[in-house]
């Protein structure tokens, strides 16, 4: 559940499906990349109601959530989820806190794999994961969307992780959707809407 939430958890809003995906020229990937970093330095702050969908070969039917993410720089992230059931996860001071349905728990996140999961999330905030040395990243675009593939390159990333797709719309410099595809072959997508960069957040958000 953690590592879905977490992975999930890089962030932001659509969903074409089937448009035609390109790769970008080197220039075009270049510029993309220092467009991104750039603009998103600004970001200190970053909030989104986000709805994911989780496709498992067992299932017969899509596992469907909705939420809220809260997002502080440098190092402090909340994913509350709200319906169909009420659980919490929220990245701070190295830990993960976790609150499931009124049972609470925490996780110490150094050495572990969580380390690196928040470290991503929060790069994708700021432009600083494009840098990450545990992915191979190429780049996509197509009408809609500039598109970053990782690729894990560490054995331990790569038990759990296939690949994850951050898409960027057009002429915007923050994640409206990621895609992420597990090493099992499950899928989960994550779409945001109504976000809000730079408006002040509670500190109750990163309580449990």
């Amino acid at each position: 559940m953690i590592k879905n939430i977490a992975f999930g958890a890089f962030l932001l809003v659509s969903s074409f499906f089937f448009a035609q995906n390109t790769a970008m020229s080197g220039a075009e990937a270049k510029a993309f990349v220092a467009k991104v970093s750039s603009e998103t330095k600004e970001i200190k702050t970053l909030q989104s109601d986000f709805t994911q969908t989780k496709k498992m070969d067992f299932l017969d039917k899509n596992i469907v959530t909705q939420g809220k993410m809260s997002l502080k720089t440098p190092n402090m992230l909340s994913w509350k989820y709200t319906k169909p059931y009420q659980y919490s996860i929220v990245f701070k001071d190295n830990k993960i806190f976790i609150n499931d349905q009124g049972k609470k728990s925490s996780v110490d996140a150094k050495s572990k794999t969580f380390e690196k999961i928040n470290k991503l999330i929060v790069g994708s905030s700021n432009g600083q994961m494009f840098n990450d040395p545990e992915f191979s990243v190429s780049y996509f675009k197509n009408g809609n969307f500039n598109i970053a593939k990782f690729i894990p390159k560490s054995a331990q990333l790569l038990k759990y992780i296939k690949q994850i797709e951050l898409h960027f719309p057009k002429n915007q410099s923050t994640v409206s959707q990621v895609n992420m595809t597990e090493a099992s072959g499950d899928t989960t997508n994550i779409v945001f809407k109504n976000t809000k960069i730079n408006a002040p957040i509670s500190a109750s958000e990163f309580s449990l």
